[in-house]
């Protein structure tokens, strides 16, 4: 009787599990993407995490120079990287500049204001290499009269991204005359698909235009520079009734655009660096459209294969890892910020799981250059592995092997021991010059916080094995960086530090909070990886851990750095990102904090700060700390703060100003803080520790791993 009644309750608590499951679909499309206007802010995105291609409201890329000031319609791929040719000879020699640091001079890539030479190599060498947009492959359309249309002629607009397979539907007319579209990315190809159909096409009013831009060479691009005077050339390679290749050729690099079509139809060069598909006899064309280095020879696909590679991939996705439902709750916020979730997955899933750590603003448009900024990868690609996604932020942890060598040169070219990581960089790992991210030092330990992650994934001995070397360079840069204070026996960060609240001069600034905390869990995490593997721990860090500065502090409040004494009340200094609070959100409690004091500071920086002058991810940063310090409400009111940089658009994308209408550290900062708010960090054992338990929130989670 009792194994039948233990067999009872098991398959009544199998069923209840089974129940209590999210159902992920459901969950996903009722936050599907609806456009009925021509909205610039809008624009939406299909790709695979190393490819993106944004879109207008007509489903391709038709109106470039309407959305250039919004969200541009990008086409890019991790591997387009070019550089203009050096006809000057400049030496990256020639951006360095020495600094007395430590007693000792010491040799960091800078922006120069004179001589003009040098301001002329530093400014090559910020430029170059530059991400490219590939391709603009939109719509030519043409009306009744024989002119161009325009934007305003696209009438009964209705767009809808499915988020559950990765598809764009796309409906409006013009004059009165229907088109549908269709579009789709590969999941493992440089290659999008797209299905066309219009009456349209048979009265040869509406073509398929391939325009490829000359890259800009601007801290910012586009894709709408349809000029330039360097020599490229755009060809049709290859030719046949269904296929076509465009080969372009640039300074540094070469690349095809391999175009295959269904239906009736050919491609003619209409003048220099713009290709023309035309349709006859057919108001239905399939085409699909495969980005590649000339010397890879990777087949293209059909418009049916890439759409199933979008949809299998998608849903793939979209049921593995974790997943939150909020649906329940009373609290108004809640059906936003499961929004904002889901999008942001999506976005981070397309723009930021490639080979390569991404730029800011991903694959849609460059930034600085489109040059990663090393910092922001915590942002970029920790809550893959809280999402219980891992190999999403493993695939890019090869990158660092790859660069190792440089960034260990960097260290022995000041006189560190280690490795010290860039910071402003590119695909091969080489420094851009910066006044400011030279300084930078939180990018430093961050290496062993993704080695960490990937050690909790799978914790075994090869997990250590393949990342040690890595980790263990890392802190041995960070022990000799410490300098050592013989007045105070003590060792101190800088002077020579700028902090992640980037308000602080070099040379004058040291001892920064959040940076002195980030030293020590991770010398403690290195030293734990040393005891793990039987190796012997190195003495020198020891013996900085156990002397390293304790955090500044000045009327029971933590200060930004030591050296501002004026933390909170120089104007400038409550400005930027409130990193201190980083302290204890993104860093858990470590043997130098004391949570009363970061209570203090919280609220202090909480009435005080400069809101207004923050960018995306501060405010997922103070939820995450307000988290942790047992202030649920104000978690959530951190996630909700009504600022500009704070806004989330339609499409999902963290809007941050003009210049920039797009910010993924932001989406990923969201993304980070609700795995928190809903796993937990070591040591909570509160079920959904970040959400308010008055009753107005209904969370209902899965599979989230918990943060340190």
């Amino acid at each position: 009787m009792k194994k039948y009644l233990l067999i009872i309750i098991q398959l009544f608590s199998v069923s209840l599990s089974a129940q209590q499951r999210i159902d992920r679909k459901a969950l996903v499309t009722r936050h599907n993407v609806s456009i009925t206007a021509m909205d610039t802010l809008a624009s939406l995105t299909v790709g695979n995490g190393a490819f993106a291609f944004t879109v207008d409201a007509t489903g391709l890329q038709t109106f470039p120079k309407k959305y250039e000031n919004g969200i541009p319609l990008g086409t890019q791929s991790e591997w387009g990287w070019d550089s203009y040719k050096n006809t000057n000879n400049y030496k990256f020699s020639e951006t360095l500049r020495d600094y007395k640091q430590y007693g000792r001079a010491i040799s960091y890539t800078v922006q120069i204001k004179e001589p003009a030479r040098k301001v002329e190599a530093v400014n090559w060498f910020r430029q170059n290499p530059h991400l490219l947009q590939l391709g603009n492959l939109g719509f030519e359309i043409t009306k009744k009269d024989g002119s161009i249309a325009k934007p305003e002629d696209i009438k009964a607009i209705a767009q809808k991204l499915n988020l559950w397979t990765g598809e764009i539907e796309s409906y409006f007319e013009v004059e009165g005359v229907p088109v549908t579209v269709l579009t789709v990315s590969h999941q493992e190809k440089d290659a999008i698909g797209v299905k066309v159909k219009s009456d349209l096409l048979q009265q040869k009013r509406l073509k398929i235009s391939l325009r490829i831009p000359f890259p800009t060479g601007d801290w910012a691009d586009m894709g709408t520079k349809w000029e330039g005077k360097q020599d490229y050339k755009s060809t049709l390679a290859e030719k046949s009734k269904t296929d076509a290749v465009v080969t372009h050729v640039m300074d540094s690099i070469s690349y095809n655009v391999n175009l295959n079509w269904k239906g009736n139809a050919q491609i003619k060069k209409t003048s220099d660096h713009y290709f023309v598909v035309e349709a006859s006899d057919t108001n239905t064309l399939e085409l699909s459209c495969l980005f590649t280095l000339t010397d890879k020879k990777t087949p293209n696909s059909s418009f049916t294969a890439i759409q199933n590679s979008s949809i299998k991939g998608w849903e793939e996705f979209w049921k593995s890892g974790a997943a939150v439902d909020f649906s329940g709750s009373t609290d108004p916020r809640a059906k936003e910020l499961e929004r904002r979730v889901i999008l942001s997955q999506y976005l981070t899933k397309v723009q930021c799981t490639g080979k390569v750590p991404p730029q800011e603003t991903g694959l849609t448009y460059n930034s600085w250059y489109g040059k990663p900024h090393l910092e922001m990868h915590w942002w970029h690609g920790v809550h893959f592995a809280l999402w219980n996604r891992p190999e999403l932020l493993e695939k890019s942890l090869p990158w660092y092997q790859k660069v190792f060598d440089k960034a260990k040169n960097i260290a022995k070219r000041q006189g560190f021991e280690g490795a010290r990581w860039q910071k402003m960089t590119d695909p091969d790992g080489n420094e851009s010059p910066s006044s400011v991210g030279s300084f930078l030092l939180w990018q430093q330990p961050h290496f062993i916080t993704y080695a960490e992650l990937m050690y909790r994934a799978k914790p075994t001995t090869g997990t250590l094995n393949l990342y040690s070397e890595r980790v263990f360079e890392t802190a041995n840069f960070m022990a000799s960086f410490a300098d050592y204070d013989a007045k105070n026996d003590r060792y101190v960060l800088g002077p020579g530090v700028i902090p992640a609240q980037e308000r602080f001069k070099a040379m004058e600034t040291f001892n920064p909070t959040y940076e002195l905390a980030y030293w020590n869990w991770a010398l403690k995490t290195a030293i734990m990886w040393k005891k793990k593997l039987n190796r012997k721990v190195p003495e020198k860090w020891e013996t900085v851990l156990a002397k390293l500065s304790p955090l500044p502090v000045a009327d029971q409040v933590y200060l930004a750095t030591e050296s501002a004494t004026d933390s909170y009340t120089n104007p400038e200094f409550k400005t930027d990102h409130p990193s201190v609070l980083g302290t204890f959100g993104m860093l858990p409690e470590t043997s130098l904090l004391d949570k009363k004091i970061m209570k203090n500071t919280f609220d202090l920086v909480w009435k005080t700060w400069s809101w207004d002058k923050t960018w995306g991810w501060d405010f997922p940063m103070t939820a995450m700390a307000a988290a942790r310090l047992q202030m649920p409400d104000k978690a959530i009111d951190a996630l909700f703060m009504n600022v500009t940089t704070n806004t989330y658009l339609k499409n999902g994308h963290n809007y941050q100003a003009e210049r920039l209408t797009l910010y993924l550290p932001g989406n990923g900062g969201l993304l980070t803080a609700v795995a928190m708010m809903c796993a937990g960090w070591d040591g909570s054992t509160e079920q959904n520790p970040g959400f308010p338990k008055d009753g107005t929130w209904k969370v209902q989670s899965e599979g989230f791993k918990k943060m340190f």
